[in-house]
């Protein structure tokens, strides 16, 4: 058993290494959190210890399966220009919220308020296509469509999140360090993509890896995706088990 899960975790640090993920910023960049997980430095800019990072993503990913397991709903957040095309396919294969566009202050922390927001967007838009909004005046229609547009922009994304999620996945949380801090503050884990210039306070599963390749990001994305997936196919197998359970025991009743 030790054997192929050493064998599995150099598989992994191959398939790691592959896609640049033990690059990491300049010394002078580098955050003081990261000091431990920094194999080195080769021409100023850190290197990596893929080790951690394989132990790491696995904690990273056993948790995620598990929300998955659950029925857990949770958050996908990557606002910067590598992640967005990778983040919002990535949360819509599996049917989750996400944020691409840009993080609305309060999101977590004044959810109520968000929600609203997104409440007026979804009447609107209803009103809209049953062609309720023919009564108002050809300004105003205007000013609906206005509304309507800049609404989605932002929480099209967030529409079938009723309540605040069970985590968070980040990409970057330097870049997304508002979306940490809100999360802290209302008690949402934090599962990141993080590279050597950023600070782990308030990370609770970080994975240190680069944050700023699109194949390291699209990895990182994809194992989590994986691991959502493997939760709920294991859930679904755990719910099929008891009703056939129950079929039988009533079949054994009659």
């Amino acid at each position: 058993m030790l054997d192929q899960k050493t064998t599995k975790n150099e598989t992994l640090i191959k398939r790691l290494f592959s896609v640049g993920a033990h690059f990491g910023y300049s010394k002078s960049r580098s955050h003081p959190s990261m000091r431990n997980f920094i194999f080195g430095f080769k021409n100023r800019d850190a290197v990596i210890d893929l080790d951690q990072t394989v132990g790491q993503l696995e904690k990273a990913t056993e948790f995620i399966s598990g929300l998955a397991s659950a029925g857990k709903e949770i958050l996908l957040v990557g606002n910067k220009n590598e992640a967005r095309g990778i983040v919002s396919r990535g949360a819509e294969s599996i049917g989750m919220p996400y944020v691409t566009s840009r993080w609305l202050g309060g999101t977590f922390t004044n959810w109520p308020q968000i929600k609203s927001r997104i409440d007026r967007m979804q009447d609107l838009k209803s009103k809209k296509d049953k062609g309720e909004l023919a009564i108002y005046t050809k300004k105003e229609r205007l000013l609906f469509d206005r509304e309507i547009t800049r609404l989605e922009r932002y929480l099209l994304s967030l529409a079938n999140m009723a309540k605040l999620p069970s985590a968070v996945v980040v990409i970057d949380p330097r870049q997304e360090a508002i979306v940490v801090a809100e999360a802290m503050r209302v008690g949402v884990p934090v599962v990141a993509l993080a590279g050597s210039d950023c600070d782990l306070a308030g990370v609770a599963y970080p994975v240190v890896a680069n944050d700023a390749n699109v194949k390291s990001i699209q990895f990182f994305v994809d194992q989590i995706i994986s691991a959502y997936q493997a939760g709920q196919k294991e859930a679904q197998t755990l719910r099929n088990n008891n009703t056939n359970d129950t079929n039988n025991g009533d079949r054994r009743t009659n």
